[in-house]
């Protein structure tokens, strides 16, 4: 109960603090207007990151006061250093949203987040991996590691939102997921009870939880870079205190065994988006910061599927990702996947077989309508009635859907 008193207090101050941010954003000027790359069709206000991170420090404050969290804050400087942390890279996506900075200097914004990070003793101390053993990480070791990893979890959720409700969806899942696998490690005697990582991992579900109603499409205000690699840093601060400090593992389960494993499959959606941008734009002899319209979230419109049905889409992927983590954690019997087997391979063949929504029906009618006007100008009964005319016009209108939807403000190690 003391956790989901976290959540509650995470998500009523960001649910109520939005609508702050909502109300100063336009006054300020601190709108994204549409237009250009944007896909979203009115101007709509931005930072409500600063929303979300307001909801974690008061959820943080407000746990001191709980007696099963103060060892959490009198043990280590670890709070101070999320806290701090998160800060940093509030007011590096701020700056970011409002003026537009070059993605060196982001770059460095991350950076510098992780290092507060490493200073205050948030990060990996060993790890172990299959058939390695318990990998003790040195001290000058640490603070790259720490850096990677900061900086890959902050770019991977801003790629990812790219439509209303999408980012913070997933990482509503993913940490919620983690937060459950995190208890699960610490009732067996894994994790000590000072770990900081499930505090912050319900305390981030929380402050999405509370942005969502707010963001859904069609969205009312945008997180910004401000919330997405706020998002990022506080995914990363709970998987490395948690992953990169257990070792003592004597179940036989993959996922007890290498626990470090967890986050890159919780967090599939994201990190597979990040890499594939990063592989395309490299074999392409192209910047990685170059922008495109070729994530999932996009090839999941251009297949057909509206924006609303694109981000429920994604969201079930994570969902069953997160499945995937946790079955074997709780159930030890390797039959036990079987049904998240089935529900994958379920939710692949919806996407891969079922495009066919209302929008694209239209977009089909509205096709045929104007092949058959040019017909009947031209005369030319063969040539016009050809179906790769049709399929042409069917696709042609269904890419252009991805220009009317919402805000792509993404951003790809560290600015696309």
């Amino acid at each position: 109960m003391d956790y989901v008193a976290i959540i509650v207090v995470a998500a009523v101050v960001t649910y109520l603090g939005t609508f702050l941010v909502r109300k100063l954003s336009p006054v300020l000027g601190f709108v994204v207007k549409p237009g250009g790359r944007m896909i979203h069709t009115r101007a709509t206000p931005t930072l409500g990151g600063v929303a979300m991170f307001g909801g974690f420090i008061v959820a943080l404050a407000v746990a001191q006061f709980f007696g099963v969290f103060r060892p959490v804050f009198s043990s280590s400087s670890e709070p101070i250093g999320v806290a701090l942390g998160g800060l940093v890279i509030v007011v590096v996506g701020a700056l970011d949203d409002i003026f537009d900075v070059s993605a060196p200097a982001k770059l460095a914004g991350q950076i510098l987040s992780s290092s507060v990070l490493w200073i205050f003793g948030v990060t990996m101390f060993w790890f172990k991996l299959p058939f390695a053993g318990v990998v003790v990480l040195s001290a000058s070791i640490t603070p790259l590691l720490t850096a990677f990893w900061v900086v890959a979890m902050e770019n991977a959720v801003n790629l990812i939102d790219g439509l209303d409700g999408l980012a913070a969806g997933i990482v509503a899942i993913a940490s919620l997921a983690f937060g459950v696998y995190s208890l699960k490690l610490e009732s067996l005697g894994q994790l000590p009870t000072t770990s900081l990582g499930p505090l912050v991992a319900f305390a981030t579900f929380g402050i999405c939880i509370g942005f969502l109603p707010h963001n859904v499409h069609q969205a009312k205000v945008f997180m910004g870079d401000t919330g997405a690699m706020f998002l990022g840093l506080l995914m990363a601060a709970s998987t490395s205190v948690v992953g990169g400090r257990t070792s003592n593992v004597a179940d036989q389960t993959f996922f007890f065994f290498a626990p470090l494993a967890i986050p890159f499959v919780i967090l599939g959606v994201p990190m597979v988006d990040m890499a594939f941008a990063v592989v395309r734009r490299t074999a392409r002899r192209t910047s990685v910061s170059s922008p495109d319209k070729e994530h999932l979230h996009h090839r999941l419109m251009q297949m057909g599927h509206g924006h609303g049905r694109s981000v429920v889409i994604l969201w079930a992927w994570t969902s069953v990702l997160a499945l995937v983590a946790l079955t074997p954690t709780f159930i030890s019997e390797t039959k036990a996947i079987v049904p998240v087997v089935i529900v994958l391979v379920a939710v692949i063949l919806w996407v891969m077989f079922h495009p066919g929504s209302k929008e694209r029906g239209k977009h089909a009618r509205a096709g045929l309508s104007q092949r058959f006007h040019l017909k009947a100008q031209s005369g030319n009964d063969t040539k016009e009635g050809s179906n790769s005319d049709v399929s042409d016009f069917v696709s042609n209108d269904v890419l252009t859907e991805v220009d009317h939807s919402e805000s792509s403000d993404e951003n790809v190690l560290p600015n696309n």
